[in-house]
């Protein structure tokens, strides 16, 4: 029986759902870094951990997502999906019990080991809910919302877990007259960051409810078949590694700049504000970015996306070399304005290797889709440097990623697009 377009409405919605509770919970971490910081006493690149342990998940679980999508079909898998978040999320509470951060670390793998099959699974299900022309508003529609998730949570979670405790206005545990309160004043701080995760909790299951009574509608579109083609095929094709490099730098420098944002705008030499504030005006960034898909949709009617990526990842250095050796407000700005110009990269850079790479699109997707580890390699480096050297110099490692993207994008304009279906060694599947 076909499906009615009531039914395909409803599994639209369920499925835009799920793209703003990952972008929700993924910007949550931003908030979290300057807040286990300030509790567990730790560096910049200790705290940016909370990134290695979240972003690592994509270079692990992609590949046995993509297996247990095949094998549950999407309904199923979603649930599965969703449930390891909650167990992740109930995992925070654990850990701040005994004031362990290798436990929150824990925590986080865990909840993004959820998101990762979310994504395998979400991403294909958009695009097939509908007729094939309009695949692409679809994908549109619920990222947008996906950057939606990502605007809100800053601002929620900087408004949940940086306040009161170590954050209180009169130095908290700084200024605590014993031992005994000091530790108090951390526990303040650790029951936010329980309050903040136990939230997500209910959300997440409030979303298990709506999908698990939507599973019959997430069946009008067939689960994909096991794909044959490893992401090892994928590393014969020269532009398939060009592209995966590429991807590796762009997510890794984005993550980087947003996990610095609120202690770099808390700097005395750069805004000066609380670190509440600091995470609210996080969003912005954020803000930039989902504008910046926008505008770039319509930009990309009148130029090409090699020279639009080209112009987008050139801005982006400039602007991170301008926060390098600025202060004050023109710091400030510069640094959430990178938002903007990140909006485009992700997508363009996916598309160009797409169709440059002689490996099917099967094995370049996995191994594009990998590369996202990028998220969880630079971010620690971003903290060595802060720690050694200050936060205004660690923006020259995303200026150095962002000038790379760049001769990709100039590269590719040179390259020509490889025919469909040609594999690494020149023979047609």
């Amino acid at each position: 029986m076909q499906p009615g377009k009531s039914d395909v409405r409803a599994a639209l919605v369920a499925v835009t759902t799920l793209f703003f509770a990952w972008g929700f919970i993924t910007a949550m971490i931003d908030p979290l870094i300057p807040s286990v910081r300030a509790i567990f006493r730790l560096s910049y690149a200790q705290s940016m951990l909370t990134q290695f342990a979240f972003f690592l998940a994509y270079g692990i679980v992609s590949m046995p997502a993509a297996a247990l999508v095949a094998r549950l079909g999407y309904g199923r898998s979603v649930i599965c999906a969703l449930l390891a978040m909650i167990a992740g999320c109930l995992i925070i509470p654990l850990a701040t019990k005994v004031e362990h951060y290798e436990g929150v670390l824990l925590a986080l793998f865990v909840i993004a080991s959820g998101i990762t099959v979310l994504q395998v699974a979400a991403n294909p299900l958009a695009a097939a809910l509908g007729p094939p022309d309009r695949s692409h508003f679809r994908l549109t529609l619920s990222q947008a919302f996906n950057s939606l998730g990502t605007v809100i949570a800053p601002y929620l979670g900087s408004m949940l877990m940086l306040r009161g405790g170590v954050f209180a206005a009169d130095g908290g545990a700084a200024k605590a007259a014993n031992a005994a309160d000091a530790a108090a004043v951390r526990a303040v701080s650790l029951r936010n960051i329980d309050t903040s995760f136990l939230l997500i909790a209910g959300m997440i299951a409030v979303l298990v409810l709506f999908i698990w009574r939507s599973q019959r509608r997430l069946t009008v579109a067939p689960p994909p078949a096991q794909a044959h083609d490893s992401v090892f095929a994928a590393l014969q094709s020269h532009w398939a590694v060009l592209g995966a490099g590429a991807i590796f730098l762009y997510v890794g420098a984005e993550v980087s700049i947003g996990s610095t944002l609120i202690n770099f705008l808390h700097q005395p030499d750069v805004l000066g504000v609380s670190l509440e504030r600091a995470g609210k005006l996080l969003s912005l960034y954020w803000l930039g970015a989902m504008v910046g898909r926008f505008a770039g949709s319509a930009l990309l009617t009148r130029l090409r996306a090699v020279r639009l990526l080209s112009i987008f990842a050139f801005v982006a250095a400039l602007l991170c070399l301008t926060v390098s050796q600025g202060a004050g407000v023109l710091a400030a700005g510069c640094a959430l304005a990178i938002g903007l110009f990140n909006s485009i990269m992700f997508p363009n850079i996916f598309t160009l290797t797409l169709e440059r790479s002689t490996a099917s699109p099967a094995a370049t997707s996995g191994l594009l889709c990998m590369a996202i580890v990028g998220g969880a390699v630079l971010p620690p480096i971003t903290g060595l440097i802060a720690d050694s050297a200050g936060l205004h110099t660690a923006f020259l490692l995303p200026m150095a990623a962002y000038a790379l993207i760049c001769v990709f994008a100039i590269t590719a304009a040179r390259a020509r697009v490889a025919p469909v279906g040609q594999t690494a060694g020149g023979v047609a599947h």
